[in-house]
Order: C-alpha cells, then sequence, then structure tokens
C-alpha cells in the first residue's frame, strides 16, 4: 500500500493558474469534400475561416500527409490539426458504454487537450489528429432508433429516471472545439425539444461554457467536469484550470443544467488523501447557495494497458505519470486484454476515504458508480 505521506495543503506551486486556458485555434484545418456536402460542414469551414485559421480544401476524403518519421512530431501536429470529415456509416451503429450511459454517440473524435494520462492513447488509431463530423444531421437523426432502449440506465432500477443515456465524450471533448464546431449547442437543443425521457450526456476538462447556458436544454443534457486534485495539475496540459472549470460547473447549475462531477483519474498522489478531500472542498465551495441543484458524481481510478503506456511514453517522454506494472494489480478486459489497476487494498481505502468525503463535504451529490 502505498503511504498517505501529507497531509498538509497544497503546496503554491501546486496550484494551477487561475485564467482560462485561451480557446484552442489549430495551426491548421483539413476540410474533406465529403465535408462540404453537409450544411454542419460548411457551418464549420465558415467558423474557422472567420476566425482566420488556414485552411486546406482537400482533394480526396482521406486524410494524408500525416505520418512523420519522427513520433514526437507526428503527435505535435497532429495535435494541432483539426479535421473537417463526415463520420463514415460506422459511426451510426451505437455502441453501449458503461458505467456511464446507455449508448456512446461522437460529435467528433479526438481532443486538443494534452493529458498525459490520456484515455485515447492506444485507443484511436493513426496520429491524433481532432476530427469533427459534419453528417451531424445524420447522427442526431439516428438517435431515436435506440430511445427506450439498454442496459446501464434504461435498464437499471437505480437511474431509470435518466431515461435513456446517450455519452457524447467518450472519443473527444465536445466542449474544448464547440467555439470550432458548434455541434455540442446542436446536441443539447436536440435533447431539448425531445418529447422523451433521454439525456444527453458529456464531460469536459474546459470551462468555456458561455454558448451553452442560453439554450432550451429542458433539462435534458447532463454536464459533467472532469477534475483531479490539484497535485495531478501537471498532468493536464492544454485544459482549463480547476479553479475555471468549477466556476463552469456553478454557471452550468445556474442556468438550470443537471450536472455532474467526474473525479479521474484517481492517483495515488503523495498525500492524496487530503489532495482529494481539498477537490471536494472547493466543488462544495463552487457550488454553495445553488439552488434545486441536480448532481452526480462518477469516481474513475487510473488505469493503462500495455499499449497505451507505449504511446503515452511516446508522446510524453519526460512524464512522471505512474506506469509501472509492478505497483499494480493485473486484470484483463471483457476482451481478454491486460490492464493495470490500483492494487486492491489501495483501491478499496481510496474508495472508503472518497466515499466518506462526499458524504460529509457533498450530501446533495448522488454517486453513480466507483469503477
Amino acid at each position: 500500500m502505498l503511504p498517505d505521506l501529507a497531509e498538509a495543503p497544497a503546496r503554491p506551486q501546486d496550484r494551477p493558474d487561475d485564467r482560462p486556458a485561451r480557446l484552442w485555434r489549430p495551426r491548421r484545418v483539413l476540410v474533406t469534400p465529403a465535408a462540404l456536402e453537409h450544411a454542419h460542414g460548411r457551418a464549420m469551414l465558415a467558423r474557422a475561416e472567420a476566425l482566420g485559421l488556414p485552411v486546406t480544401r482537400l482533394p480526396a476524403n482521406r486524410l494524408t500527409g500525416l505520418a512523420q518519421a519522427d513520433p514526437r512530431r507526428a503527435y505535435a501536429e497532429a495535435k494541432a490539426t483539426l479535421a473537417l470529415v463526415a463520420a463514415p456509416p460506422t459511426k451510426l451503429k451505437l455502441q453501449p458504454i458503461p458505467p456511464s450511459a446507455d449508448w456512446r454517440f461522437d460529435l467528433a473524435e479526438g481532443c486538443p487537450a494534452h493529458c498525459q494520462y490520456c484515455y485515447l492513447a492506444g485507443s484511436l488509431s493513426g496520429p491524433p489528429v481532432t476530427r469533427a463530423y459534419a453528417n451531424l444531421d445524420a447522427i442526431l437523426g439516428n438517435l431515436a432508433a435506440y430511445a427506450g432502449r439498454g442496459a446501464v440506465t434504461s435498464g437499471s432500477r437505480a437511474r431509470a429516471h435518466e431515461g435513456t443515456t446517450f455519452e457524447a465524450s467518450c472519443y473527444t471533448d465536445p466542449l474544448g472545439i464547440e467555439h470550432l464546431t458548434g455541434s455540442l449547442s446542436a446536441a443539447i437543443r436536440h435533447f431539448g425539444a425531445w418529447a422523451a425521457p433521454v439525456q444527453l450526456r458529456f464531460t469536459t476538462k474546459f470551462a468555456g461554457i458561455e454558448p451553452l447556458l442560453g439554450l432550451d436544454h429542458g433539462g435534458r443534457t447532463r454536464i459533467r467536469f472532469s477534475v483531479n486534485a490539484r497535485a495531478a495539475a501537471r498532468y493536464e496540459g492544454g485544459t482549463d484550470p480547476l479553479d475555471a472549470r468549477l466556476a463552469a460547473l456553478r454557471a452550468a447549475a445556474q442556468a438550470g443544467y443537471p450536472v455532474g462531477l467526474t473525479v479521474a483519474p484517481i492517483l495515488p498522489v503523495p498525500g492524496w488523501r487530503a489532495a482529494y478531500a481539498g477537490l471536494i472542498r472547493d466543488a462544495a465551495a463552487a457550488l454553495a447557495g445553488v439552488g434545486a441543484l441536480d448532481l452526480t458524481v462518477e469516481l474513475i481510478t487510473h488505469r493503462f494497458t500495455p499499449g497505451s503506456k507505449q504511446v503515452l511514453q511516446g508522446w510524453y517522454p519526460g512524464s512522471d505519470l505512474p506506469l509501472d506494472e509492478a505497483a499494480r494489480a493485473r486484470k484483463f478486459t471483457k476482451f481478454g486484454s491486460v490492464k493495470y489497476v490500483l492494487p486492491r487494498d489501495l483501491m478499496a481505502e481510496m474508495r472508503a476515504a472518497l466515499t466518506d468525503m462526499l458524504a460529509r463535504d457533498l450530501p446533495a451529490a448522488r454517486l453513480l458508480y466507483w469503477t
């Protein structure tokens, strides 16, 4: 078991800058012919051109010129690229996404942030370009076929009141690119007008929610903010600071949105008990006095696979993110692949501690799951 070394407050150098990060400005925007066949694709192109971003109209629908001999350069160039494409037909066949939601659907694929524990590492093929989908009407129109189906909320007595849930942030952070796409606002309006027991869900590490606050969401979108202990801030490059995210959480709740905290990934940082207690107290302070608060919490511990470790160490060779297999428990996924999770004793200790912290400081929160 790792020792809980420090019960003292976080050091000043562990506290992130309170100023929100600037909105992402990709260094290049690639536009496929297929994207321009859709009104939403043309609207995204207009947004990029209005911002003065360098735009390249490709002659074909395949993204080319992304490979580089130097993997670090390939990563940097891909992370600075936004591609406007049409989602392939396979994207219209939704997959369940337990324990979060009944179904996953994608407005985009890829993320502009530089998180050293990135869950997409090893999951997506090729350079990590952010691809925004132009055929938004087809993506949203496809969802009705899945309403009333599912096994996470629709089939759960404890969460049935959430209705059929659709997760939009499995392979992207939709808020981090919203100023470039407008896709998230369109999805929120779609769910707001959908007179059925359904819910849109997304989680974000960004704070630019102003375009969402005046939307007619009908209470059918839950905005969750991915947060972590301040000691983990150094692993979350390119994201908005914790205090900005918590301020955005408050603003979303005041605008009548159901909201949530996604505490992820829970890491065994030195002094983890004090670090996560401070996080939960900060969240409670941010939400103090908000009326009719509808708040959920999801607790997600850090894990990695051999493939994701290899990718992450290539992307962030100087990172001190704990990726030592000897300090982890080895498990198999339902597909038979290997993953490394926190040791059982530490996992149980952290679960009990964080659950107690929530009960004490955020009693209004509904804990959905620990994983």
